[in-house]
């Protein structure tokens, strides 16, 4: 077991103010496999003034700067990647063969993706023909706060670092205490890159903890927020008092919408990317809404893909999926799975306990209920785990009134070949971002939800703006 208890402030490795020990237990074999110290007010408090006193120089620094020193984090990040693979499967649970792919994949995406958006950015402008004594300086918002989950910990810290680097922010990062060795590791690349003392800097705690202290620090300008939409409120009341900029990304319970039409992969597909990471995605399609004519087709063949699923520890290699997160995860899942069949939903995967052979670690069965309808327990709440509701429906309006039954607002996903019919659904559903036959953002697209799934933006032009504030400047002197 390896003991981890730094923190990075200031451009240095600093121990706690106090012994506060916290075990990171590995999910596969529910065993320690660190232990890290939780922050104080104090450690806090130091972060805050170290970000707080590097911030001039960081905004005074060119963009062009700003650029290169993470594009040599990128070069950094890259050689490191196997150091952080090892470091999220061993922590969160991600299949070692996904966590080299999809977890590291995804942080060296959303860096080069910033790097590209910033190349173009124009971070002063003029206001228009029309007045061309006035100028838009696009600058930094100040000290941020970052707060990540445990779930993807390098796409969330990328998409907030990134961002915040280039834009001129300083930061104060608090990851999750269930996955905190990733980002210590990501301190030592940010360290190496050559970042100026103060720019970055890293304290572990929990969200009662560090996280509350940060949301409501005087000193800190904006909290960047990844999580659950119970801490995210809780975050919005903390950070009210100081009126500070809060961005959040939170939770989602996602409709994919599998019209007769769809194409023959459209099923496979879904069920695929609900198991995808054990279903903890807050972008997950957790309800299948499919048109009752291939009703009944549709979930024999979603219940012979979510039998077909392998489940096994994270340190096995191949196409897999591992265990969930922790304890607590597992029992809510438990009790939802149990909720759905009380309920009175018709269980045709899965179910309640471990897999079978499966008799430590937090692993859950690949789950599909059927017969669902969307006032369900498990067709309101974000499960956060590999289990999967279908509800029927007729036409494309009842398809959209279900979709947009829910109080969040993060993805949703259309299957049809019908084009007009796609692009109307586009139109009408209720979330930030919607997927159509499989087809993926491309890069520089900005993810994030309306409604309960938050108010930010990530990734992009979008991402960078989120980190600025926007400076109207009349009588401005041009080519002075």
């Amino acid at each position: 077991m390896l003991e981890k208890r730094e923190f990075y402030i200031n451009g240095q490795w600093v121990e706690p103010s106090a012994a506060n020990d916290c075990a990171v237990i590995d999910p596969s074999t529910e065993e320690p496999c660190t232990v890290i110290s939780l922050g104080s007010q104090a450690d806090t408090d130091a972060a805050v003034a170290a970000a707080k006193a590097a911030l001039p120089g960081w905004m005074a620094t060119p963009p062009a700067e700003r650029i290169a020193l993470v594009e040599k984090l990128v070069e950094i990040y890259n050689r490191r990647a196997e150091d952080l693979a090892q470091a999220m499967s061993s922590e969160m649970g991600a299949p070692i063969d996904m966590s080299r792919s999809s977890q590291v994949g995804a942080g060296s995406w959303h860096l080069n993706g910033f790097i590209e958006a910033a190349k173009n950015f124009q971070f002063e402008r003029p206001l228009g023909d029309h007045a061309p004594n006035d100028r838009i300086i696009y600058e930094a918002v100040g000290v941020a706060a970052l707060i990540t989950p445990w779930n993807w910990p390098m796409n969330q810290i990328t998409l907030k670092f990134g961002a915040a680097a280039i834009a001129g922010c300083t930061m104060v990062l608090k990851p999750s205490e269930q996955s905190p060795l990733n980002a210590m590791i990501f301190a030592e690349l940010v360290h190496e890159a050559g970042f100026p003392p103060g720019v970055f800097n890293l304290v572990n705690g929990d969200g009662a903890g560090v996280g509350t202290q940060l949301s409501s620090h005087p000193d800190v300008d904006m909290v960047s927020f990844t999580g659950s939409t119970r801490a995210g409120t809780a975050i919005s009341k903390a950070a009210a008092d100081t009126l500070k900029k809060v961005h959040l990304e939170l939770g989602g319970k996602g409709a994919n919408l599998v019209f007769e039409d769809a194409d023959e992969k459209a099923v496979k597909r879904g069920v695929l990317h609900m198991m995808q990471n054990t279903g903890q995605s807050c972008n997950a399609p957790s309800r299948m809404l499919v048109q009752k004519s291939i009703y009944d087709r549709v979930v024999e063949e979603a219940a012979a893909v979510a039998n077909k699923v392998e489940v096994g520890p994270a340190s096995q290699e191949g196409r897999h999926i591992g265990p969930v997160v922790n304890e607590l995860q597992w029992t809510k899942i438990q009790d939802l799975i149990q909720k759905g069949i009380d309920e009175g939903a018709r269980l045709v995967a899965g179910g309640t306990g471990r897999p079978d052979g499966l008799n430590k670690g937090y692993y859950v069965k690949p789950t599909v209920f059927a017969d669902v309808n969307n006032q369900m327990t498990i067709a309101r709440e974000e499960i956060f785990g590999p289990v999967m509701a279908i509800i029927p429906f007729e036409t494309e309006e009842e398809a959209v009134e279900i979709a947009n039954d829910t109080p969040y607002g993060l993805t949703n996903y259309v299957q049809t070949q019908d084009g007009a019919r796609a692009n109307r659904l586009a139109r009408v559903l209720r979330s930030g971002m919607v997927e159509m036959n499989g087809k993926s953002r491309s890069a520089g697209s900005p993810f994030g939800g309306m409604k309960q799934s938050g108010n930010g933006r990530e990734g992009g032009v979008w991402g960078l703006e989120d980190f600025m504030e926007v400076k109207a400047v009349g009588g401005w002197t041009p080519d002075a």
